[in-house]
C-alpha cells in the first residue's frame, strides 16, 4: 500500500502559505512532532526514545490532558522539548464557531502557561482551521504549525510497515513530521518511531525542536 497522499501537496502549501509547513535549513535538521498528549506511559516512552538518540521534538498538547497529567507535561518541558497548543478539547475548527474555537484555544493557552511562560506554537487538530480562526490566533502571537509528512500512525487500517515506509520515503531536511503520542496510535508508533530515529541518525540528520 502506497501512501503518497499523506505527503502534503505543494498546492495546499502554496494556497495556505501563511502556515508553517516545513522549515528548510542548511543544518540537516528534521522536526518530529507529537500530537494529542500528554498520555500516561506513551508520552514517557516517546521521551525515553528521543533521549536515547539525543534528539529534541515538539509536542502539541491537548489542554485537558495537561490538566490530567501535569507531571508528564512538566517532564516534557524539563527535557528540553518544545510544547504547543492543540486546543483544550481537540476541536475541529471547520465544525466549530470561531468564537468557541478561540475560547477553547485560550483555555489551552492558560493551562500551558501555568507551566511555561511562553509557548507560541499552535497546531489545529485534524489540520482543520478556518481563516478567521487562524487570523485571530496569529494576532495573539501564535505560529500555525502544519506538516510536510504525516505518519498516519493513528489509522488502524494502515499497517505499521506502511506507516514506516511513508515516513522514511518522504522525510528530508526541513521536514515537519507528525506522530501521535496517544493510545490509538501507539501500536504503529511503537514500531515506527525507533526505526525513524535510527534512520535520522544514519542519514546524518538532526532531530530538533521547533522554536
Amino acid at each position: 500500500m502506497k501512501l503518497n497522499w499523506v505527503k502534503t501537496h505543494w498546492l495546499i502549501k502554496r494556497l495556505f502559505s501563511n502556515y508553517v509547513w516545513a522549515l528548510p535549513n542548511q543544518e540537516d535538521k528534521v522536526y518530529l512532532t507529537f500530537d494529542d498528549g500528554p498520555t500516561p506511559e506513551i508520552t514517557e516512552w516517546v521521551l525515553a526514545e528521543l533521549q536515547a538518540y539525543g534528539m529534541k521534538a515538539s509536542f502539541f498538547c491537548i489542554g485537558d490532558n495537561i490538566r490530567k497529567y501535569p507531571e508528564i507535561f512538566q517532564k516534557t518541558i524539563a527535557e528540553g522539548h518544545a510544547v504547543g497548543n492543540h486546543t483544550f478539547n481537540h476541536l475541529n475548527g471547520w465544525k466549530t464557531a470561531t468564537e468557541q474555537y478561540i475560547e477553547n484555544a485560550l483555555k489551552g493557552k492558560e493551562i500551558i502557561e501555568k507551566h511555561i511562560a511562553e509557548a507560541p506554537l499552535f497546531r489545529p487538530p485534524y489540520g482543520k482551521i478556518k481563516g478567521a480562526q487562524a487570523k485571530i490566533l496569529k494576532q495573539l502571537g501564535y505560529k500555525i504549525i502544519m506538516w510536510d509528512v504525516i505518519s498516519v500512525d493513528y489509522d488502524a487500517t494502515v499497517s505499521k510497515e506502511d506507516c514506516l515506509d511513508n515516513v522514511l520515503r518522504n522525510i528530508k531536511p526541513g521536514s515537519i513530521v507528525v506522530f501521535h503520542d496517544s493510545v490509538k496510535a501507539f501500536k504503529n508508533l511503537e514500531y515506527v518511531l525507533p526505526k525513524t530515529l535510527a534512520y535520522i541518525k544514519e542519514k546524518g540528520y538532526r532531530g530538533d525542536r521547533i522554536d
